[in-house]
């Protein structure tokens, strides 16, 4: 994304917002979504790096906005897709086309089935869900694939030595934001051979069955968030009560200030391509 204006005084969080912004990839349609798919799940080529997927939400910006570590282990992800509604309306908002929405819950499985064959190593959650939610993936998912878990609660160290033995070509990590995101870094930093980092936050939960997806009416709507809520009061709260206004309200000062730097670039306000 283009054209977003330098923070101001005051407006720090403009200042992790951006770069994160600006790597975003708009899928626009069906068919770049299928092309998309094609490209994460090819062999990669020898002697490549290991490459980075990562899911941006209102959730995600909210934490980036206080959280620079974590903005940059975002604005460094190889790719970076766009989830949820809130972010839709940033986009709109900005002038900027949304594309789909590829939330990590609904485009992950596609994405391992598409990865059917290769080894995969799934890193998150805690027993019984991370053994529930492997063995979902490897009977649903990737039934001619090489499945090996690891709870998400052990240091960055033992990660490292596992996957260099293992060799996987998806690793899957379970964790949640902000943790899910640094370790990615960490790993696609120190593996000695390609593979794709996916950031899959409450997937294997999902899959496992612990957290129940909303109703498709709910989904379509863009209204899971307010399912999620209503599963889990207590923990989402902070993220939803009171992120989901605090994100809209920066995405607003931001949209702000982008029309008005249009607006006194261009001779007239009714030239501009909004």
């Amino acid at each position: 994304m283009s054209s977003l204006p330098a923070p101001q005084p005051g407006a720090g969080w403009a200042a992790h917002w951006r770069p994160v912004l600006e790597r975003l990839r708009l899928v626009p349609d069906e068919a770049a979504e299928a092309a998309l798919l094609c490209e994460l799940s090819a062999p990669p080529a020898p002697g490549s790096a290991p490459r980075v997927l990562a899911f941006v939400n209102a959730h995600a910006l909210n934490l980036a906005a206080r959280d620079a570590a974590f903005a940059e282990h975002l604005a460094h992800a190889e790719l970076l897709l766009r989830d949820g509604s809130g972010l839709a309306t940033l986009l709109r908002w900005l002038g900027r086309p949304a594309g789909r929405n590829l939330n990590g819950t609904d485009f992950i499985p596609r994405l391992l089935r598409a990865c059917d064959g290769q080894t995969l190593a799934v890193i998150g959650t805690r027993a019984p869900y991370l053994e529930r939610g492997a063995a979902v993936i490897a009977r649903e998912f990737m039934p001619h694939s090489t499945v090996h878990m690891a709870d998400g609660f052990q240091p960055t160290a033992h990660y490292l030595a596992l996957l260099r033995a293992q060799r996987p070509g998806l690793v899957l990590l379970a964790m949640g934001m902000p943790r899910q995101e640094a370790l990615a870094q960490a790993l696609r930093s120190s593996l000695p051979g390609p593979c794709l980092i996916v950031c899959g936050g409450a997937i294997v939960d999902f899959l496992a069955g612990k957290t129940p997806r909303a109703p498709a009416w709910l989904r379509q709507r863009g209204l899971e968030w307010l399912w999620r809520l209503g599963q889990e009061p207590g923990r989402l709260f902070g993220r939803y009560v009171i992120g989901n206004p605090l994100f809209l309200l920066r995405a607003a000062w931001l949209s702000r200030r982008v029309l008005l730097r249009r607006a006194v670039s261009r001779p007239s306000v009714e030239t501009d391509s909004l």
